[in-house]
């Protein structure tokens, strides 16, 4: 019997937490759904990471009603993928804040990307018609900048590449408080479809330098302590450069994609095969990790007859 295609087959609710993580500071998390952060300032809030679809915005908004009354100013995309943007209307934001690289990947393959991720994982696109249409930045920016929620500072930066050529995180210095985006997951599968192999450990040693307090990751649990957080930074180290280091080995003797996958598979299943989206993540991971490791650097774009076609190649 063959495997249901990516996540089609998960249609699951997940149980949502709201966690603090400081003054202000929240996580919305879902066992493993994609997260969003919240940062309350004092003349209005900051949301990192908007959900899929308005409707999904929706849940967040009445989480936020729950701590405060302060308007949503400001969204921040963190990256460009579908589900971490689609829903930034319902927040009705005075600015949405976005890497120039993102923006450029959006020009690039934004109506690709959500076409793909919809016929992946559909129950995150609860109600997917609201969708107006793609979420684009009204403000750019290259590697920094500072937005001042009244007393409050948070730092806007793109590290380095890593899950995307764009990746932004969210420094709130007050408390020691980082939102990683999808550069940081715990306990749930990295997704690498876009990804940049060899840079993204070194953004990772960027970000830990920072020492942070607590990390929102992309998705799995919030990151509370300073111990969880050197605990969520190796696991996401690991995970990435045992797939990478295996796929790349199976390229450098020649192996077809298949093979890569199937000896990726051996080595990875053991330690991360009980991560949230582990399968539906691996084939686009190890196709990627292939590509990189032949020297393709900028990633192929995903369309949603590429993941058909790429999915039977590695499952059949």
């Amino acid at each position: 019997m063959s495997k249901a295609f990516a996540s089609t087959g998960d249609m699951e609710d997940k149980k949502i937490s709201f966690t603090q993580l400081g003054e202000g500071l929240y996580a919305f998390t879902a066992e493993g759904d994609p997260n969003t952060g919240v940062i309350v300032g004092d003349d209005g809030v900051m949301v990192i990471d908007t959900q899929a679809t308005p409707k999904m915005a929706n849940q967040v908004i009445s989480y936020i009603r729950q701590v405060t009354d302060k308007p949503v100013k400001y969204v921040l995309m963190t990256h460009y993928h579908a589900v971490r943007v689609l829903g930034a209307s319902a927040y009705a934001p005075q600015q949405i804040f976005a890497s120039e690289a993102t923006r450029s990947l959006i020009v690039e393959r934004g109506q690709e990307d959500w076409d793909s991720e919809y016929g992946r994982f559909p129950r995150l696109f609860q109600d997917a018609e609201s969708i107006p249409g793609l979420t684009w930045p009204s403000m750019t920016f290259q590697k920094k900048f500072t937005v001042y929620m009244g007393k409050r500072r948070v730092e806007i930066m793109h590290l380095g590449r890593g899950h995307t050529a764009g990746d932004t995180v969210a420094w709130v210095p007050d408390a020691g408080v980082m939102f990683s985006g999808d550069l940081v997951e715990y306990h749930s599968a990295c997704y690498c479809g876009d990804a940049h192999f060899k840079d993204w450990p070194k953004t990772l040693d960027a970000l830990g330098e920072f020492n942070p307090k607590a990390i929102i990751p992309g998705r799995g649990d919030a990151l509370r302590n300073p111990k969880e957080v050197v605990d969520g930074l190796q696991l996401t180290r690991d995970f990435l450069t045992t797939l990478y280091g295996s796929v790349s080995e199976s390229a450098a003797k020649g192996l077809s994609l298949k093979e890569a996958f199937d000896r990726c598979n051996d080595a990875m299943r053991p330690r991360f095969g009980n991560f949230a989206i582990f399968d539906h993540c691996q084939p686009f991971n190890v196709a990627r990790a292939y590509d990189e490791a032949m020297g393709l650097d900028h990633p192929r774009i995903w369309t949603a007859e590429r993941d058909r076609q790429m999915w039977a190649a590695l499952n059949g």
